[in-house]
């Protein structure tokens, strides 16, 4: 029987590096070093083919216990809904109006790292409330 050890989180996106590091600044994520000879990622991109310059980036969490995040650049744009998303947990056991300004506050911090806020997805009585965002290429994303 096979058991799993790891996942990574795969973005299709534009422009790989940019949205790596809006999601590095979002979770407190970093860039892992560069491949063993490389001083630097620049010089490592540098030294790969030409249609493979620019085609993928990677962030990590630093204490190991997240998934490895990796965005690979595709010829498409997004078109409709993602079917799967990230929640970002930044309200986790608060309730109501403390919920809110959490909320709030941690939503005005990643709209000036260039996400959008959707809309507010009001506490129902079973669920609390969670603001529905989308990151820097329009990918949908749940601050909870």
């Amino acid at each position: 029987m096979t058991s799993v050890k790891q996942v990574q989180i795969t973005f299709d996106c534009a422009e790989p590096e940019r949205v790596a590091r809006f999601w590095c600044e979002v979770l407190g994520y970093v860039v892992p070093p560069p491949p063993e000879g490389f001083a630097d990622w620049g010089e490592f991109n540098r030294a790969l083919p030409p249609e493979r310059q620019d085609s993928a980036f990677v962030c990590v969490d630093p204490t190991g216990a997240g998934p490895r995040l990796f965005f690979q650049r595709v010829p498409e744009g997004k078109t409709v809904k993602n079917r799967v998303h990230l929640d970002v947990r930044a309200g986790t056991g608060l309730e109501g109006a403390e919920r809110l300004a959490t909320l709030e506050a941690e939503c005005a911090r990643l709209v000036a790292l260039g996400a959008t806020r959707l809309y507010l997805l009001p506490a129902d009585g079973e669920e609390e409330s969670c603001l529905v965002m989308q990151d820097v290429e329009g990918n949908e994303f749940c601050l909870d």
